[in-house]
């Protein structure tokens, strides 16, 4: 476990992200002398709600779909007045 001071980590934050991915190594955050955070792995149960990429790719469709959707949801489409109305 490897110890960094605050300042350090918030300008190197990427950097220790990236650390911990790759070697699994957990870093506790120094604020005034003392831990005051921890940054480590993603634990088993955190992992347990990742989407899978089937999940993903219909997440992906569904935004597009909507992006490209010009309908509101009675089936009818919105006017060019609609669209530019402010309250």
């Amino acid at each position: 476990m490897k110890h960094v001071n605050l300042r350090d980590a918030n300008q190197q934050f990427s950097k220790l992200v990236r650390e911990v991915e790759e070697s699994g190594e957990t870093f506790v955050v120094i604020r005034n002398g003392a831990p005051a955070a921890q940054l480590g792995p993603v634990t088993a149960e955190a992992r347990r709600f990742q989407r899978t990429p089937e999940q993903l790719a219909a997440l992906d469709a569904l935004i597009d779909s909507a992006r490209r959707s010009t309908a509101k949801s009675d089936g009818t489409r919105w006017t060019r007045d609609e669209l530019h109305e402010r309250d």
